[in-house]
């Protein structure tokens, strides 16, 4: 059986691993492992949290308790990146750095590609003071995601949201499956464009001495719209309805 990439890239995000250090308020801790839990994303480490798993922190959490329960306390950053094959840091900030650097959009492919063999880290910095220099060169990427650059402050849960979304996007890289029905045949569509020229002449709109163009619009209209059976179906209905002797009161 051949291997589906989508699939392969799907698992490949619970090999993501949201790191943040020194994170100071608990309600970031809840939000970014909900951010996580709705784009896929399992795994949260926390270094050396200046504040603790509390009820605000879990109300924020909501649904994501398991993600925000589960996560793996480390004292250390370099503890943190140990296991990792990849780390990224997001950061507002370019700094003098030899790093390479990325929007998230165009890091997504390969961080998933990478993550595919290994653990992949995204790092994020204190809600005050980012990354120290330090913390940066223990990565070997930089992630800047495009903000206002008159105010460029982004909530240290919403940038999580940005990075998770972006390597969903990525996984899951394809349109949308939508409902399918069933297309109306060309006989269908000519009964209903017969049936429709027949009732406006019947109700005095149409007039087939000097029809105009109107018919010729109508199945442009219809042509245009993709008719499906269920709605041909419908416009026969209010044509019937519409030939049908009103009630006196």
């Amino acid at each position: 059986m051949n291997p589906d990439p989508a699939r392969d890239h799907l698992d490949a995000l619970r090999r993501v691993e949201v790191v943040l250090v020194e994170t100071s308020h608990p309600g970031n801790l809840g939000g970014a492992a909900r951010a996580m839990k709705v784009m896929g994303l399992e795994r949260l480490t926390l270094v050396a949290p200046a504040c603790a798993i509390d009820d605000t922190a879990r109300a924020r959490a909501s649904g994501a308790l398991d993600v925000l329960e589960a996560a793996r306390v480390c004292a250390t950053l370099d503890e943190a990146l140990a296991d990792t094959v990849l780390a990224a840091a997001c950061t507002s900030r370019r700094r003098d750095l030899p790093h390479p650097a990325y929007t998230p959009r165009q890091a997504a492919p390969e961080l998933l590609r990478h993550a595919r063999v290994g653990a992949v880290a995204l790092v994020f910095g204190s809600e005050t003071y980012g990354l120290s220099n330090e913390h940066l060169m223990q990565c070997r990427w930089l992630l800047n995601i495009p903000a206002n650059p008159a105010y460029a402050s982004l909530n240290l849960a919403a940038a999580v949201q940005v990075l998770a979304y972006e390597l969903r996007c990525a996984a899951a890289d394809r349109v949308l499956d939508l409902p399918t029905f069933a297309p109306a045949s060309h006989a269908a569509v000519e009964g209903l464009v017969a049936d429709l020229e027949q009732t406006l002449i019947a109700i005095g709109f149409l007039d087939p001495v000097q029809p105009k163009r109107l018919m010729p619009r109508m199945r442009r209209f219809f042509a245009k719209a993709g008719l499906e059976d269920e709605e041909v179906a419908i416009w026969r209905g209010i044509l019937n309805a519409t030939r049908r002797p009103r009630r006196q009161n």
